[in-house]
């Protein structure tokens, strides 16, 4: 009767256990999945639950981004039935900026997406990277419609310092917004 009871505690714990390490690992893919500009301060300085509501908030941020995308593109699918030419609309003119920051292991790649009347030079977005210690890899834009795409592949001047991702988003939207 003793090794019964005994027996289906080690199971409880080894349960419990198991379980507890696939939430760890679970909390650790998603924490993976946020990107490391939108973490503050760093990701390794967060505990599990601080990461947990960074995520939540991520997810917040995502979700209002693609609320405002579906109702631009209302906005742009009811405007294409009418006469009026989009490039005097205000949809347009009123169009921010959008950028994203990608870390592709040793190199990180910068998009933007600008409309027609609010170009950017090319060698103002790259002075922000390097002033935050990036070396340019490649550079180019192209326009296409009414809007301007900038995509820009950098690495860090030296391996052993690195780039501070935070600190380049920063400065990128404070020179953009």
């Amino acid at each position: 009767m003793k090794s019964n009871s005994t027996q289906s505690k080690l199971d409880r714990k080894t349960i419990e256990r198991n379980r507890r390490i696939h939430m760890k690992g679970l909390c650790f893919k998603l924490a993976s999945l946020i990107p490391p500009h939108h973490f503050k301060p760093s990701k390794d300085m967060l505990t599990q639950h601080d990461q947990l509501d960074q995520a939540a908030a991520y997810i917040k941020q995502l979700r209002e981004r693609i609320e405002e995308l579906k109702e631009r593109k209302e906005l742009a699918r009811s405007a294409e039935g009418t006469s009026i030419d989009l490039r005097d609309a205000t949809l347009v003119s009123s169009f921010n900026p959008v950028f994203e920051l990608r870390e592709l292991g040793s190199t990180f790649e910068v998009i933007l997406v600008s409309g027609i009347r609010r170009k950017f030079k090319l060698n103002e977005i790259i002075s922000v990277l390097e002033e935050e210690g990036a070396e340019i890899v490649n550079a180019s834009f192209s326009a296409r419609g009414d809007k301007v795409f900038y995509s820009i592949h950098a690495q860090p001047k030296s391996s052993r310092v690195g780039v501070e991702f935070t600190r380049i988003y920063e400065g990128l939207q404070r020179f953009i917004c």
